[in-house]
């Protein structure tokens, strides 16, 4: 693929790609679905999982024992994920069975 003329490579913080990262780990969620909700390229989520992983970072801010604050916090992070997309699969059922019953 040929790079455009005048066009510029995007640059991401170290902070950005954590946090990319730690939306796949934490959330339990596809790379692909990811990388799509940040408008970036799903190998480029994968290669700096990767990086990351090779480096020894972790994604979170501290490598300790979680308090049960953090415990509960991370389990409600996940709660609240699943429920969104439980949520957005109703969303697309309601307007299929819509367009069926017309």
């Amino acid at each position: 693929m040929a790079k455009r003329p005048g066009a510029t490579r995007r640059q991401f913080s170290r902070e950005y790609k954590l946090e990319a990262v730690r939306r796949v780990t934490d959330g339990g969620r596809a790379p692909s679905v990811v990388a799509r909700e940040l408008g970036i390229n799903p190998n480029m989520l994968r290669t700096w999982r990767r990086q990351l992983t090779d480096a020894g970072v972790t994604a979170g801010p501290s490598t300790g024992p979680l308090t049960s604050q953090d415990e509960e916090i991370r389990r409600l992070r996940r709660e609240n994920t699943v429920l969104k997309q439980e949520r957005d699969f109703l969303k697309s059922a309601t307007v299929f069975f819509a367009k069926e019953s017309r």
